[in-house]
């Protein structure tokens, strides 16, 4: 019997992978069956800007009959269960997929650390309907708004999710001429934790120069209905922040169904640990992107981001293929290439690789964040569709 390949998920490291298999595997080695949720795969790190324009959703959304081969099968359903004894995937319909060799990429979900009121109250932005949500209260709150008395808009977290939806919000602002008020706020000392100070401080003046006042060192602690409050509850001695809008972007966490997979696993954020290969305390199940946290040595994990999804998708999906002919997997090593962060229509990019200066600004910052996301679409689908999108980038 032909070996069964299942790959769950339909984000970078899903589709990338499900393309890289179906290159890499013979004629006749196995099957694949990609299971998913969603009937497209979404540009995530681009999605920010469905909250000036939901209309770039064509441009963002790539259907999955169009990234697949005809030898693939598709499951639409969200993973409710994996069997790992009887080898069974099974979905929320009822669905039951079985699996010689199965690759888990199904991405992270918010975490939103206990915060009282925070889960209640916020949005988060992991997928279109995050970002529409987003821009329809953005349109409720400023037809009631004032120059006066100016429709708040909080973001929570300043890391790339944080700072792209302000600079998002910042262009819906002037596009529309709406009178909005936009703070950002992270906990740490300064916004992009942990990364160099250069790109630390072109981000903090780009976000200055379009209006959005930034907020440091004081954590939120709890949030009801109205307000924010940082430094402590509603009965200290906090400050208290007034919200009409507000995003969470403060964190990442594993997706609930993780949780009952019999797979070794970080208790705290319920990811799944991974070898360098992607092999798990399973040696049938595979992990990879958000979903796990993939040995890179020196007790490093690979960085949550899509640079390395795109990456190890490459490599995960040959290693499928490998281990349905028997074999020997390939390690995997993140190559950090750069870093580029869209702020509304401008960018700033940091210590991009084969490049002599380490952080600019201006339109080839803009164009570079442009090319990223366009050959990222080229490569899963077609030029036709990337050279399209490149414009609402």
């Amino acid at each position: 019997m032909t070996t069964q390949v299942v790959v769950v998920g339909s984000g970078y490291a899903g589709a990338g992978a499900v393309r890289s298999f179906e290159d890499e595997v013979g004629e006749g080695e196995a099957d694949l069956t990609w299971v998913a949720e969603h009937d497209y795969h979404l540009v995530l790190h681009e999605v920010h800007r469905a909250i000036r324009n939901p209309a770039v959703e064509e441009k963002i959304t790539i259907p999955v009959e169009e990234i697949k081969s005809h030898d693939t099968d598709f499951v639409q359903g969200r993973v409710v269960d994996v069997d790992t004894d009887e080898r069974i995937v099974e979905t929320d319909d009822g669905t039951e997929v079985a699996y010689d060799y199965l690759l888990l990429a199904v991405g992270s979900t918010t975490a939103f650390f206990g915060i009282d009121g925070l889960e209640e109250n916020a949005h988060q932005l992991k997928g279109l309907a995050d970002a529409k949500g987003i821009h329809s209260d953005l349109r409720d709150a400023t037809a009631e708004a004032t120059h006066s008395a100016p429709a708040r808009v909080l973001v929570g977290g300043a890391g790339l999710s944080g700072i792209q939806v302000a600079g998002e919000v910042a262009e819906y602002r002037d596009d529309h001429r709406a009178p909005i008020e936009i703070t950002l706020v992270e906990g740490l000392d300064e916004i992009f934790p942990g990364h160099d100070p250069q790109i630390q401080s072109a981000l903090r003046k780009r976000l200055e120069e379009v209006d959005v006042e930034i907020l440091t060192g004081d954590f939120i602690s709890e949030v009801d209905d109205d307000h924010v409050y940082l430094g402590g509850g509603a009965e200290d001695d906090a400050t208290r922040l007034p919200y009409d809008v507000l995003v969470w972007t403060g964190g990442i966490t594993g997706q609930p169904e993780v949780a009952d997979i019999d797979v070794e696993k970080d208790e705290r954020s319920n990811r799944v640990y991974a070898e360098s290969d992607f092999t798990t305390s399973d040696d049938r199940v595979f992990a990879i992107g958000d979903a796990s946290l993939v040995d890179q040595g020196s007790d490093d994990v690979a960085p949550p981001t899509a640079q390395a999804a795109w990456q190890a998708a490459e490599v995960a999906g040959e290693n499928l293929a490998r281990a349905a002919r028997g074999a020997p997997l390939q390690s995997w090593r993140f190559d950090d290439k750069g870093t580029v962060i869209s702020v509304g229509e401008k960018a700033v990019a940091h210590d991009v690789k084969g490049l002599p200066i380490d952080t600019f600004g201006g339109t080839p910052a803009k164009l570079l964040k442009k090319t990223i996301a366009s050959r990222w679409i080229t490569k899963v689908s077609t030029p036709g569709r990337g050279l399209s999108a490149f414009g609402d980038m």
